[in-house]
């Protein structure tokens, strides 16, 4: 969530609250707001026709903080939350009164004790329900709270209108930007559903809908991200949960994913939500896209680490409805309860932090899912959403803010000519409705489960084979494992056989090969063909390689068939036949390397320049950035069949090893996401170690290694700052850039970026570092304030992706830098920013204790040696995104922060 692994952090109180006195305070310092074209606030957003926009407050403006949460109580009234701070009430005017200008409180939580300085708040979620105020914190952002995150219950027991009884319902571990993140209420208003990013622990849960078997089941070889972002990662990933009132029965519902921070329901009650890419993938065959999922009962979504990542083909997850591209996902809400036109009643808005964009997903029926039609609803220029919802009045209230950016609080509602009355839900088809039926099998057993759905593990609709097969998943081994094992129809005994790998004991290794092999595979189709694959490939990865007698015979019955005009299915192929040895697979695998690149399936995640080029046209300082990566693309496929390659331990000859070796020198031209290079240098590594010694040194320089070496030690030329310096402050600073910028020295900016040192740390333009955030986008997505304050003070706001971790030791020393990988025994951490490649080890069994540290591995005031030109220029080179065509270096046009 937030600017890619920047999610905004929250924070936990201490669970066994000493709560002192409810007290509010009134805030609202704001003037009336002014609509309109009046107001610029609302002047950069653009709307779809017969929509208003109010702006109705500032926080930020107000010392309240950057707002990142909020929900309405059951009396109308709105409660947010400060994503470093507390919790405000507000009660805001209606629409068409006089002032918008609501009045806010600040809520303190709990009885008197003089311990409780804090109270409740950092909130990534809230949600009012059951006569309650639940709230989801994360203690990272806090460091006052020893506890780890978790889910908090406040209730007024007292009748006063204030809350002063607080309960910890669950606490977490695994916090920050990928830690538990928003709750809703289920349909029926009888129970909750919470989700979580992809670095928290679940912790047991009493029943599961999908068992609880996962594993990362990808035969790609495992290259985790070079970068060292999710470098020990746990499966189930991303997770939903649905839970009682009280927090007493937890229930895992599905998991799988990145980073999805909201869920919604829509009109019939089925689940979505909006989750989230690795950028730094951008041009891999394992990226996947940001992507509206459909959350039915035991779904698996496929996340995993680095390139185990699961192609949305495979039969044993579900794909996306909708892939939208690279973004921020934050907030998703249902319109079903706004007073918006008829074509909204069925729509999805999912929030985007990064570029700005509401996208309006429209929902179709379509078998036991929804297919989706994507429109831009609402944008901005710089608009970073953090939440939204329908209030009671149905307009559309929205956040802004996050990482203490400037924060506001908007209104949207419809005032044109179109009806905004209420809908009637369609009814739930008949796909939908057997889906359903099958999932009431999911998470207990049953002993009608495996007679009801088996006749449904060959039904044309995937949704509805996955119901099937996980209905049958839930039920003992012993009540299925025969009948699956004499399955004679061919669709029916994949998916049979898919479920049996997963549950069952390696002892059936040679019974499910057996059976797999009864199939005729030139009858299948192509999506049949993949579901094949994918159950060879599970029985090799969770019961072992078959013995040397069945290796051949798999081997022959697929051999023939590789390769083949679909790219989804070569990837199979390689991946089963590589791992077997096939007689000529490394021959036919690197013939692919050299051919046509074939387009694949984009809810598998592989070619995303349709959705990326779209972003250019939307955002054209971002978006040059994109195009030059396209400009460059990896070619995916290649990348893929070049990294299954590298395990391969026979079927060489030395012109094979030629061409295979060539190929990465190649590989290194294209310009790909922050870890391209890093993904293909490990796999160039991983090949080395396959030939033989006296030919290592020979390989290593055709494939890149010595041009990696000699332009990984080039030194720079940079131009010094000429000064006289002086110690910049926000007040003597920002008035000078707020004043404008005309006809500024891109060179003499570029200069000053380089010579501050910008660049060691930060890309910017496919160049640079990479242990900082990359700035091609800043100047879209902060203001000049934001980035002078982050220059200036980089300790006030640290991301906990780029933070500094504080290790104290068992001797009474203490050890800080940035954590780079672990493994069971030690710790790697890189002390000096501008060497990250040097790290030093600390065993594990010497460490105390460790945490973020409060402090910025960047160095403070780094633009104090510049005079108030060079100032000027770089600040115009940060605005610019490093676009030399940018209109601030042209005379012709004078560029005021804000300006578009």
């Amino acid at each position: 969530m937030y600017p890619k692994h920047q999610s905004v952090p929250i924070v936990l109180a201490a669970a066994a609250l000493f709560v002192m006195a409810a007290s509010f305070t009134i805030l609202n310092k704001t003037e009336p707001a002014v609509n309109g074209r009046d107001n610029p606030k609302t002047e950069k957003l653009k709307m779809q026709p017969g929509f208003k926009a109010e702006h109705l407050y500032s926080p930020s403006e107000n010392n309240q903080g950057s707002w990142v949460a909020m929900t309405f109580d059951d009396k109308g009234r709105m409660i947010v939350s400060d994503q470093y701070g507390g919790l405000f009430r507000l009660q805001i005017p209606a629409i068409g009164s006089a002032s918008t200008a609501p009045t806010i409180e600040k809520l303190t939580i709990g009885k008197a004790v003089a311990t409780d300085t804090v109270g409740m708040g950092y909130a990534q979620g809230l949600l009012y329900a059951f006569n309650s105020l639940y709230v989801m914190i994360n203690n990272r952002s806090n460091p006052k709270f020893s506890r780890g995150s978790g889910l908090y219950r406040l209730q007024d027991t007292n009748g006063d209108d204030q809350f002063d009884q607080v309960t910890v319902l669950r606490t977490f571990k695994g916090e920050g930007e990928h830690g538990p993140h928003s709750i809703v209420l289920s349909p029926d208003k009888k129970s909750l559903f919470v989700v979580a990013g992809n670095f928290t622990q679940p912790g047991p849960m009493d029943t599961y809908r999908l068992p609880p078997v996962w594993q990362d089941d990808n035969l790609l070889p495992m290259i985790k991200d070079p970068r060292g972002h999710d470098a020990e990662p746990k499966v189930p990933a991303g997770w939903i949960a649905n839970i009682d009132p009280e927090g007493k029965k937890w229930e895992m519902v599905a998991s799988g994913f990145r980073n999805p921070y909201d869920i919604a329901f829509n009109e019939v009650g089925d689940l979505f939500t909006y989750d989230s890419d690795m950028e730094w993938d951008f041009g891999l065959p394992w990226y996947r896209p940001t992507r509206i999922a459909h959350v039915t009962s035991g779904l698996e979504f496929g996340w995993r680490t680095g390139t185990a990542k699961w192609s949305a083909t495979w039969p044993d997850n579900l794909p996306a409805i909708v892939n939208i591209g690279q973004g921020s996902p934050t907030n998703l809400i249902h319109l079903k309860d706004a007073k918006f036109p008829a074509k909204y009643k069925r729509t999805l808005l999912a929030f985007d932090w990064s570029f700005g964009i509401m996208h309006a997903i429209n929902l179709k029926p379509s078998g036991a899912t929804y297919s989706g039609e994507r429109e831009e609803f609402l944008s901005g220029i710089p608009l970073p959403l953090t939440d939204g919802a329908i209030g009671p009045d149905g307009a559309l209230y929205f956040l802004t803010g996050g990482r203490r950016l400037e924060s506001d609080l908007y209104r949207v509602y419809y005032d044109g000519p179109e009806s905004t009355a209420p809908v009637a839900a369609a009814p739930v088809n008949k796909d939908n409705e057997l889906r359903r039926s099958l999932e009431r099998f999911h998470g207990a057993p049953d002993k009608a489960a495996v007679t009801t759905a088996w006749p449904y593990l060959k039904h044309p609709d995937r949704h509805i084979r996955y119901a099937a097969r996980v209905a049958v998943e839930n039920q003992p081994v012993a009540e299925w494992q025969d009948k699956a094992l004499s399955e004679k129809d061919p669709i029916a005994l994949t998916n049979a056989m898919i479920a049996l790998a997963r549950e069952g004991k390696p002892d059936q290794k040679s019974a499910i090969f057996k059976a797999l092999l009864t199939i005729n595979y030139k009858a299948l189709s192509e999506s049949q063909q993949i579901d094949l694959l994918r159950a060879f490939e599970l029985t090799i990865l969770r019961m072992g390689v078959p013995d040397a007698a069945q290796s051949a015979q798999v081997s022959a019955y697929l051999n023939p068939y590789y390769p083949a005009a679909n790219a989804d299915i070569n990837r199979g192929l390689s991946k089963v036949l590589v791992t077997l040895e096939a007689p000529g697979v490394v021959a036919k695998t690197l013939a692919l390397l050299e051919a046509k690149e074939q387009p694949t399936n984009l809810t598998a995640g592989g070619n995303t320049a349709t959705a990326s080029a779209e972003l250019i046209m939307r955002n054209p300082q971002y978006g040059l950035d994109i195009a030059d990566m396209l400009k460059y693309m990896p070619p995916a496929q290649q990348t893929f069949y070049a990294t299954m390659l590298s395990v391969a331990k026979t079927g060489w000859t030395p012109e094979l090893h030629e061409k295979y070796f060539k190929w990465f020198n190649k590989a290194f031209s294209y310009k790909g996401g922050r870890s391209y290079i890093g993904f293909i240098e490990r796999a160039r590594k991983m090949a080395l170690k396959n030939v033989p010694e006296n030919k290592i040194a020979y390989y290593d320089k055709l494939s890149g290694g010595e041009l990696l070496s000699k332009n990984g030690n080039d030194l720079m030329k940079v131009t010094y700052p000429k000064g006289p310096g002086k110690q910049w402050k926000l007040d003597n600073a920002l008035p000078l850039i707020e004043a404008g910028l005309t006809n500024r020295n891109y060179e003499q900016g570029k200069n000053m970026y380089e010579a501050i040192t910008c660049n060691r740390c930060h890309g910017m333009r496919g160049e640079g570092g990479s242990i900082g955030p990359d700035l091609t986008q800043l100047g879209t997505r902060f203001s000049v304030k934001d980035m002078l304050e982050s220059i200036i003070d980089p300790n006030k706001t640290i991301s906990d992706q780029y933070a500094a971790t504080h290790f104290t030791l068992k001797n009474g020393q203490s050890i800080v830098g940035r954590l780079t990988n672990e493994d069971a025994n030690t710790y790697f951490v890189s002390q000096n920013p501008y060497e990250p490649e040097t790290v030093i080890k600390i065993a594990k069994k010497n460490v105390a204790s460790h945490k973020y540290s409060p402090v910025s591995i960047m160095y403070g005031n780094l633009i104090n040696s510049l005079n108030e030109e060079e100032l000027k220029d770089l600040m115009a080179y940060l605005m610019a995104g490093g676009n030399e065509k940018n209109p601030i270096f042209s005379a012709k046009a004078e560029v005021k922060p804000g300006d578009k």
